[in-house]
């Protein structure tokens, strides 16, 4: 197995060949110069030694090639003519001053071509963690400084497996890893699908959020239809696995639509982008209420507001009101609305139709 240390070993390996070769050459170049007497420019063939050493050198390499070979070039003038003009001579090493200055030159911009491709596919790949492919190609188009905290609206999701602690006692690793897996590819495809992205992994969940850092017209109601994703996918998931002793999933998903705070967080070697804000800590507390009321999702009231907003009118009618309900570490109740609850389920409100959502009912 391969790893990190192996390769400057492998580099050191590779090197020597290249160096010797263009050294080597080099030194030839310079016998035939010096020592010949060919009337055309023989230090051009001091480009292919600059073209040996961008095989395996980098910026500097180069460029500590292209000077030696130009100094080569001086040194054979002067010693066969010394300091006089001699006739086309000095053309002749002009020429081959040019050939490696332009050689030189294109090498170093080859170099650098490759070295922001790199650098974008290092960009590429980071972000592809967190956001959707369609994200992430308008994020490296328009390089989006994240070390500049912003604050924008959002829908925040988050979901969690319920019961897993009991679901995986018992159980070898394997299994237990291999459901995870399962899980969380639901769940990370449920999300990318409809245009989220992740901020974190939450062990047998995740939190998700939906507008940042390019906020949309549609960002409540990619979040409702990717808790109708997510709900889907588990039934899929449990009907597969009726017939081979496996308990069901049953998976929370809380959802608040509000003001966010995002930026990059952490200490110098380990930076994570993420969200933060009441908005973040009432989604929170909404998926952990699932398990009182004992419904699928569970939405706030701003969400359904916003949801409204964007006319999705028949995403809407998919909830069911579920009145007003005192979350933990709130001082105000909060008005839920819920998908897939089961019947005669959870807590009573503390007050049915805490506002007024214009939801038309007629077919």
């Amino acid at each position: 197995m391969m790893h990190s240390v192996d390769t400057p070993m492998m580099l050191e390996l590779i090197r020597p060949p290249f160096l010797v070769a263009a050294a080597a050459l080099a030194g030839a170049i310079f016998l035939i110069d010096t020592l010949s007497s060919l009337q055309f420019a023989v230090a051009s063939l001091y480009v292919i030694v600059v073209l040996i050493a961008a095989h395996d050198l980098h910026r500097q390499g180069v460029l500590i090639t292209g000077a030696a070979c130009a100094l080569l070039t001086v040194a054979s003038y002067v010693l066969v003519h010394g300091f006089a003009v001699d006739g086309a001579a000095p053309l002749r090493s002009a020429v081959s001053l040019v050939s490696i200055l332009i050689t030189t030159v294109l090498v170093l911009r080859s170099i650098s071509a490759n070295e922001r491709v790199k650098k974008v596919e290092r960009e590429r790949a980071n972000l592809a963690r967190f956001f959707s492919p369609a994200i992430v190609d308008q994020l490296v188009g328009i390089h989006i400084p994240f070390s500049f905290a912003r604050s924008q609206p959002a829908a925040v999701l988050f979901a969690d497996m319920i019961g897993f602690t009991a679901f995986s006692s018992g159980k070898s690793p394997a299994l237990v890893i291999g459901l995870l897996r399962d899980l969380l590819r639901f769940l990370s495809e449920a999300v990318f699908l409809h245009h989220g992205s992740i901020d974190k992994f939450l062990g047998d969940g995740l939190m998700a959020f939906f507008g940042p850092p390019l906020t949309s017209l549609r960002d409540a109601t990619n979040a409702a239809a990717c808790a109708l994703e997510i709900v889907n996918s588990i039934e899929h998931w449990n009907h597969r696995h009726a017939d081979c002793s496996e308990e069901a999933l049953r998976v929370a998903v809380g959802i608040h639509y509000g003001e966010v705070i995002q930026g990059d967080v952490g200490s110098e070697k380990q930076l994570e982008l993420t969200l933060v804000g009441d908005t973040v800590n009432i989604a929170s507390r909404v998926e952990a209420y699932c398990r009182n009321l004992g419904a699928a999702v569970l939405v706030t009231d701003a969400f359904m507001q916003a949801l409204l907003a964007e006319g999705s009118l028949e995403l809407a009618k998919a909830f069911t009101d579920e009145g007003l309900h005192m979350l933990r570490g709130r001082k105000e109740p909060i008005h839920l609305f819920s998908l897939g609850r089961e019947p005669n389920q959870g807590k009573p409100p503390v007050e049915r139709g805490g506002s007024q959502l214009l939801l038309d009912k007629s077919p």
